[in-house]
């Protein structure tokens, strides 16, 4: 049986998913769908709280899909598992933080990857890229969600030229929070992703249905989405233990204690 090409670790509620597919860390359908179940197990357990998503070595994070396996049969339009490719852009419910450490170069659909977690990490010598132009097809989760996440021109720019940026570049345009010295970048990581796991499980599902329903609705809609609690996670955390415990931490001046419930 052939090696996984997707690693795990886990420390204190902590979901490390480390991409180990030599040579480039190039996804395949094969790569997709065992890290759709990854991130599915991660949804679903409850003592779970926070992932990493990284990438072995220290030249690649990932170029997005695997032309070879394409060229040897793997169809575009195949099974790319329970969240679509990648397995975190289309995992439905995918409600808890997802810090994404970029060691390398990130482009394609190893882009569109990153773009789908929350808090983006990068490596000082990091490049991003969106080379699809010259390969005559289209980027197309990128061209959804990169001109809602930087200046529409910039966005543009990127799309339809595919040039190469750095990591300094990438911070300036705001889709990289952070970043670090390589032998930096996991500590980083780790020490933001153990701040998200102290925090109050429930609030950061909320926040997380509520950002991603409001994205393609009006504002009133949205907010009265959460104020008459159609939103599951919001319903869930109104009137929870969590929120009484928010309260009386509060009145108490103490720390809260979170037991997700």
């Amino acid at each position: 049986m052939s090696e996984s090409p997707v690693k795990t670790r886990i420390d204190q509620g902590v979901l490390e998913v480390t991409l180990d597919r030599p040579k480039a860390n190039a996804v395949d359908l094969a790569t997709s769908r065992v890290m759709g179940e990854v991130f599915k197990d991660f949804r679903d357990n409850p003592d779970l709280r926070v992932a990493i998503l990284t990438a072995a070595g220290e030249k690649f994070f990932c170029p997005g899909w695997d032309l070879k396996a394409a060229a040897g049969g793997d169809d575009v339009d195949g099974d790319y598992g329970a969240g679509g490719f990648g397995g975190i852009q289309e995992l439905p419910r995918l409600n808890k933080p997802i810090i994404c450490a970029v060691n390398g170069i990130c482009c394609g659909g190893g882009l569109e990857i990153a773009l789908s977690t929350d808090i983006i990490l990068a490596a000082e010598h990091a490049t991003f890229a969106l080379p699809e132009i010259h390969s005559g097809t289209v980027a197309d989760a990128a061209s959804i969600k990169l001109p809602k996440r930087i200046p529409y021109h910039i966005a543009m720019e990127l799309l339809l030229t595919g040039r190469w940026i750095d990591a300094e570049e990438a911070h300036r345009w705001g889709f990289v929070n952070e970043i670090l010295p390589a032998d930096r970048l996991m500590e980083r990581a780790r020490e933001v992703a153990s701040l998200l796991a102290s925090g109050p499980p429930l609030v950061m599902a909320a926040i997380k249905e509520v950002v991603r329903d409001a994205e393609g609705s009006p504002f009133q809609d949205s907010l009265n989405r959460i104020t008459t609690r159609q939103l599951e996670t919001i319903d869930v955390l109104y009137g929870s233990e969590d929120m009484r415990e928010g309260f009386t931490a509060f009145a108490e001046k103490r720390d809260p204690q979170w037991k997700g419930k």
